[in-house]
């Protein structure tokens, strides 16, 4: 990371623009919705969704978006099954990746997570060569399965 401590910011009228201008590596696009589209999304769930500019001295590196107290599918089968809150989306801009802004990222939306008295962080990624996959993976989330829409979920237990 530079030598500026990387911090989330809300998303304001002032930022929105340069936000929805964020992109990707090109290689990454089909894994990643728009920044746009995020927080189009955001604006029909208020209560639900909590999009973050991730910045760094005055640059806008990235953006998060977590998830609070949202019942899954995947839990259908399973009584009493808590909702879950995690990680919704992530993009980190093609030249500031490499630089901790991700893990940096998760780890926000998981202290979000612990001040609300969750337990576990979720995210569902796209399959594919290329994808997040092995980010989640190394972050310490567990591949649990496939959901209804062919994304792979997976958990983090934050009491540990």
């Amino acid at each position: 990371m530079t030598a500026a401590s990387p911090r989330l910011e809300e998303v304001t009228p002032d930022t929105v623009l340069e936000a929805c201008r964020l992109e990707v590596a090109p290689e990454q696009r089909k894994f990643v919705s728009p920044v746009a589209q995020s927080l189009a999304e955001a604006s029909v769930h208020p209560d639900v969704a909590w999009p973050r500019l991730i910045c760094d001295g005055d640059r806008i590196v990235g953006f998060v978006m977590a998830f609070f107290g949202v019942p899954f599918d995947y839990d259908a089968g399973v009584p009493d099954a808590p909702p879950r809150s995690g990680l919704w989306r992530l993009a980190v801009a093609a030249g500031e990746q490499g630089r901790g802004y991700g893990r940096f990222a998760v780890g926000a939306v998981n202290e979000e997570i612990r001040r609300r008295g969750g337990m576990v962080s979720t995210v569902t990624w796209h399959p594919g060569e290329g994808g997040p996959e092995g980010f989640y993976l190394g972050l310490g989330y567990r591949k649990r399965g496939l959901t209804a829409d062919g994304e792979y979920l997976g958990d983090l237990d934050l009491t540990g």
